[in-house]
This record gives C-alpha cells, structure tokens and sequence, in this order.
C-alpha cells in the first residue's frame, strides 16, 4: 500500500489536511477581487493551500494564473516568468496560445514548442530595442485585459515573492504597486515564507509595496485536526494510533505541516500491519528520520563559523525561558553580544533561523532535534 503521507512538494489532495477556514477565506478574497499577503515559514503549506483553492475554481467564471518567481533574478525574467504563466493559463492550444501571447505582449517575442507530454510550452524573446519597464507594465496589464474580453475574474498568484526585494533595483515592485492598487476586479494574492523580508517589503513606509496587500499569516495546524487525519490512514493500512500518540508526534513537530506529515510518514513505515504504535515507534521514527538528514545537517553545521554553531546550538538547548541576547543567554553560550548578534544576522540571512517574539528560533523542527543531540 502506498503511503498515505505526503511531504516536500505540492500535497494532493488526499494528503491534504483540514485548512477549510483558510480555503474559504482564499476563496472569498478571490470572489472580491482582494490583494492579499499569504506569508509564513517555510514548508508552512502556502503553495499547496493556494493551488488547492485555485483547483477549486469553476472554470467558467474564473481564470487562475500561478506564477512561480524562486527563478527569477531581476526585471527581465521577472517579467518573462510572468508572460509564460499567463499565456499558459489563458489558452491550452499551441496555436492558440501563440496568438494570445503575441496579442497580450507588445515588447516580447513568443514561441511555442510542445514538450515531452504532448502540451504546449510558450517561450519568449525579449525585444533589444525595449527598456525593461515598459516590458514590465505591458506584462502586468496582461491579466486585467483577459479578465476584461473573458468576462471572467481572475485571480493572480506570485509565489516566492520574496524574491523581488533581491533583485537590483525596485523597478517591479514601484511597477506591481501601480498595477495592483487600481480598482480592477483582478484578485492579487502574494505567497512569501522569508518572513523577515517580507515584513520589510509590505511594512515599511520606504517601500513601494508599503500596506498594498492584506497580511494572512498562516499558522500551524491544530492536534485536533491532525488526530483524525492520521488515524484515519494508518487505520486503511490496519494500523493503529492512538490520539495520545499522535499528540505526542504533534508535540515533536509543532503541528507544522511538512514536519508533521515526514514525522507521520516514517512512523507509518515501520508499524507493520495489525501493529499499534507505541512509544519505541515514536523514538524508532525520529531516529530514523534524523539519520536520514543527518548528511544535509552535517553538511549545513560545517559551513558555519565557530559563533553560529555555538549560538545555534545555545537556541536548539533553550527551553524558551531565555531571551536569545539575555545575560542568561549569553553566559550559558559563552558569547559576547556582539559576536552573538553577528551571528543571529548571518543565521538569518540564510534562513537557518527566523526572529520570534524573544529573539530568534531554529526554523527547522528536525534541525532543532538533531543539534540538541549532539
């Protein structure tokens, strides 16, 4: 029997947990054509959250752009990730969407070639002679023109928005603030899990996407909702937990979705059919588990410098009665403020950790573990 829990990717559907408030409030921001920040840590669920909604659409009233912008680097393949997506999205016919993308794009050369599956793949050229913003407008004007000549709301995805803060200049957010805050009936929905970076983009006066967007944090999910979802698959594979083991696999993973679902997925590899998991299980799972990272954690713990492993490892020790820069903190770590500082800055730019409401907190659950048994 396949395994029941999904993690590292888009979770389909049934390895989908709960979220219904969420999906509703997604689909009512999309029915009001809303501008909306989707934001949490990473592996939180957003992508599989909003595809899920997206999925949900009827097809006949609704056109779904999702554009993933983790490859981009600048202006340019900003905004030709953009043109691709919606090309893609308004037609499913080569010929067709050759025509919609030469229709929509002005300043780009498109071209459509069939892939491997026997669907068609749009590519595009961008114009020497053109400057990248006047590329960049034409490119984001695209979805209020289809939704004006379908009839038809459309709802538009920029995942991994995080992204734009890094690239050389502000061209697109000051060009996606212009687009964005005209009334249009086109529902924006922005998806970010660098929570620092995202909090600057949308929260500072200095910002062009300063207050654009309603903030949704995404959370994580309750025992109670995952108690249900995990029985239920180990009871189609006649296996048994019980709920008091299950909360204590949601007290090791926080209730954090992929963490949840990896902790869950190995638990079930090794309970045997007909079996009940006990409490070695639980222990067998995790140390399987943490072996199984162990390499990428290695590999991770070797690139730091002396002062990160040392406060990485004070934090992965913490009880949380400390705040990270404390002279408790500090004394049990041995660091100097400053060093220590030095370090939470570079910890955080590589997303190793994230600022919590008492300093700073290791983002990986797994992570956490593994360092704390050293």
């Amino acid at each position: 029997m396949k395994n029941p829990f999904e993690y590292g990717g888009i979770v389909g559907q049934d390895a989908f947990c709960n979220r219904v408030v969420e999906q509703n409030d997604l689909r009512r921001a999309a029915d009001n054509g809303d501008r909306l920040l989707v934001y949490a840590e990473r592996r939180m669920g957003k992508t599989s959250l909003v595809r899920r909604v997206l999925e949900q659409l009827p097809i006949d009233s609704y056109l779904p752009i999702y554009i993933d912008l983790w490859t981009t680097n600048g202006t340019r393949s900003f905004s030709v990730q953009v043109a691709k997506a919606t090309a893609e999205a308004a037609e499913r016919r080569a010929e067709k969407m050759l025509v919609t993308a030469k229709d929509l794009f002005r300043y780009l050369t498109p071209s459509v070639s069939i892939d491997d599956t026997g669907n068609p793949s749009v590519q595009f050229g961008a114009r020497a002679a053109v400057a990248d913003v006047p590329q960049l407008e034409d490119v984001l004007q695209a979805p209020l023109k289809l939704a004006q000549r379908r009839k038809k709301k459309v709802v538009v995805v920029l995942d991994e928005i995080q992204r734009i803060a890094e690239y050389a200049d502000d061209a697109v957010e000051r060009t996606l603030r212009s687009v964005v805050q005209e009334p249009s009936g086109v529902a924006w929905f922005f998806l970010g899990s660098r929570k620092h970076l995202i909090q600057h983009m949308f929260s500072d006066k200095s910002r062009p996407l300063y207050r654009s967007a309603g903030h949704y944090p995404l959370e994580s999910i309750h025992v109670d909702d995952w108690t249900p979802f995990i029985q239920d698959r180990f009871k189609a594979a006649g296996k048994h937990v019980s709920a008091t083991h299950v909360a204590e696999l949601c007290t090791r993973t926080e209730g954090h979705p992929y963490y949840t679902q990896h902790f869950a997925h190995d638990l079930w590899e090794i309970t045997g059919a007909g079996e009940a998991v006990t409490e070695k299980h639980l222990v067998d799972a995790e140390y399987l588990l943490l072996r199984r990272l162990s390499h990428s954690y290695t590999v991770l713990w070797e690139s730091l410098t002396p002062n990160q492993r040392t406060l990485l490892r004070g934090l992965a020790l913490s009880d949380g009665s400390l705040s990270t820069f404390s002279a408790g903190f500090l004394a049990d770590t041995g660091l100097a403020a400053s060093s220590a500082h030095r370090a939470a800055e570079g910890l955080l730019s590589e997303d190793v950790i994230d600022r919590g409401p008492d300093g700073f907190v290791i983002t990986d659950r797994f992570l956490r573990r593994w360092l704390a048994a050293l």
